[in-house]
């Protein structure tokens, strides 16, 4: 007996063979692969995005480079988050490894978009314009008309009426192209340029510049060398040898405070006058700078950031002598700029004539109040009854050390507070003019007399001109790219059987919004077409 095989049985019970899997990329298919995209305009908007998102860090958290007297609160103040923004970055996130990796790439994105679409808008230009469709009826805009002309004079009437109009124009086959608006796609291009330039520009001023701040008492100067700088910030490829030599005194302080109304208490106007020099064998010159009115000097802007109050303090130790005197500068802490400062007697001798090293910490009110429920306060920010308030310690200083301070904080880890009679701690309360002594024969603290400081940021960048220029030019090309409309227009002129010319014009915008209608009408109207019959035709009808 034989058996019969189906072969359509045996064919469905045969197993399905496994999905082949794509070939592996070459490590040259790979590269190509990642460099289409880095360079696509989608990964640089993406980049440009991220480059926004990680500089908000650094308008948020304070910088170290910008202001150290805050950077140094914020992290006394947040001891648990401090170690990690330090491994993130955050406290220098314009120098940080992961922004220079954005910044970088952005700038390889933008390079390798513009380049062949510079090359591509190159031959675009060059061309000729398209060659009009067969059927011009078809296009968004269409006027046709007779007219007793000859063909070839309409055709050069076309030509001539879009040379004015600013078209270029071609004439081919019984028809006139023209074309206009591909400056559109210039000011696309230019504005890409003009990122890059920024890009550029910024970078150039990061390796090669620096920024510094200082703080001067009016009636002191300062010297252009990085140890006058309280605080020093340059680029990786900033000399400090190449620092100009010019040289300044401030003179004088003005301000104005509002006085009446919502913004009391603010400063309307400040200006410091400054007597400088451009090197030590200059003449000496004065100048006036205010906010956004900055001092040039060889390359580097001197500008006017903030300002504050500097008492004087005089502290006699146990044996009568001077063993401090001079301004102290309090930082302002808030609008009606009750100050913090702190001050360091190294030198001072008890009445024993033992060495003794005194420290002074506490507060500055311009205006001194005080209540009951808030306690001492500053009234308003002008000095119409200034005092300090501090408190007195003894012990070591720790400047001797070797580790840098800060002369705007008290290190009070080997010092302890002079305690009074009943064993409470001495608070040291002054109005100007006023002295008091010190337990155990310690000497005394006078409070001499008041000053102003100004706080000035000294910053150089070499290719701010070049930033400036790209956003100019930014401007410029977005100008260009909103505004210039890309427009296509076709004339085509023949001779029916019975010896009459037909004209054909039709337009083709290739953005929306423009008047397109206006532009078929006018080359129409131009080329002898009377006034076009209103559309009076049943929405129906016109379907």
């Amino acid at each position: 007996m034989s058996v019969e095989v189906d072969p359509l049985a045996e064919q469905r019970n045969r197993q399905d063979p496994p999905p082949s899997t794509p070939p592996a990329l070459s490590p040259r298919e790979l590269g190509r692969w990642a460099w289409r995209q880095l360079t696509s305009m989608r990964i640089a908007l993406v980049l440009l995005f991220l480059l926004a998102l990680a500089a908000v860090p650094g308008s948020v958290v304070p910088q170290e480079g910008v202001d150290p007297n805050r950077t140094s609160q914020w992290q006394d103040q947040h001891p648990q988050l401090t170690p990690i923004y330090e491994k993130l970055g955050l406290f220098h996130v314009f120098q940080s490894a992961w922004f220079a990796a954005i910044y970088i790439l952005l700038m390889v994105s933008l390079v390798g978009c513009i380049v062949p679409r510079t090359a591509v808008y190159w031959r675009s230009l060059r061309a000729r314009p398209p060659r009009a469709p067969r059927r011009l009826e078809r296009l968004p805009e269409h006027r046709a008309f007779e007219t007793g002309e000859a063909p070839e004079t309409v055709l050069e009437q076309a030509r001539v009426l879009l040379r004015k109009r600013r078209f270029r124009s071609t004439v081919e086959d019984g028809a006139v192209s023209g074309e206009r608006g591909k400056l559109r796609e210039a000011g696309n291009l230019l504005f890409h340029v003009s990122v890059l330039l920024v890009l550029a520009g910024v970078a150039i001023g990061s390796l090669f510049g620096f920024k510094g701040g200082v703080i001067v008492v009016t009636g002191h100067g300062f010297a252009d060398s990085l140890s006058q700088y309280d605080d020093f910030t340059s680029g990786s490829l900033f000399n400090p040898d190449n620092l100009a030599p010019f040289s300044f005194t401030v003179k004088d302080f003005d301000v104005t405070f509002i006085r009446a109304g919502r913004e009391a208490g603010q400063a309307h106007e400040f200006s410091a006058g400054l007597d400088y020099r451009s090197s030590p064998t200059a003449p000496k010159q004065h100048t006036r700078i205010s906010v956004n009115h900055p001092l040039q000097l060889d390359g580097a802007d001197v500008y006017l950031i903030s300002h504050g109050y500097a008492p004087h303090i005089t502290v006699r130790d146990g044996q009568g002598h001077v063993a401090y005197s001079g301004p102290v500068v309090f930082l302002p802490e808030n609008a009606t700029f009750r100050s913090f400062g702190v001050v360091k007697v190294p030198d001072a001798v008890n009445q024993d004539g033992r060495p003794e090293q005194l420290g002074l910490e506490g507060e500055f009110y311009p205006t001194y109040a005080f209540t009951m429920r808030s306690g001492p306060f500053s009234a308003f920010p002008d000095a119409k009854n200034p005092a300090v308030s501090m408190l007195a310690y003894r012990g070591d200083l720790g400047l001797d050390s070797g580790q840098p301070q800060s002369v705007y904080t008290l290190d009070k880890k080997d010092l302890s507070p002079i305690r009074k009679a009943d064993g409470k701690p001495l608070r040291i309360d002054l109005m100007m003019g006023q002295s008091t002594k010190l337990p155990d024969g310690m000497g005394t603290v006078t409070f001499d007399g008041l000053s102003r400081f100004v706080k000035l940021q000294i910053s150089s960048s070499p290719a701010d001109w070049l930033a400036l220029l790209g956003v100019s030019l930014a401007l410029l090309g977005l100008l260009g790219s909103l505004f210039i409309r890309p427009r296509r227009v076709w004339v085509r002129v023949r001779r029916d059987d019975r010896g009459r010319t037909l004209v054909e014009v039709a337009g083709l915008d290739r953005t929306s919004g423009g008047d397109l209608a206006g532009e078929v009408d006018r080359l129409a109207t131009g080329l002898g077409a009377g006034p076009r019959a209103p559309d009076t035709a049943p929405v129906e009808e016109r379907a």
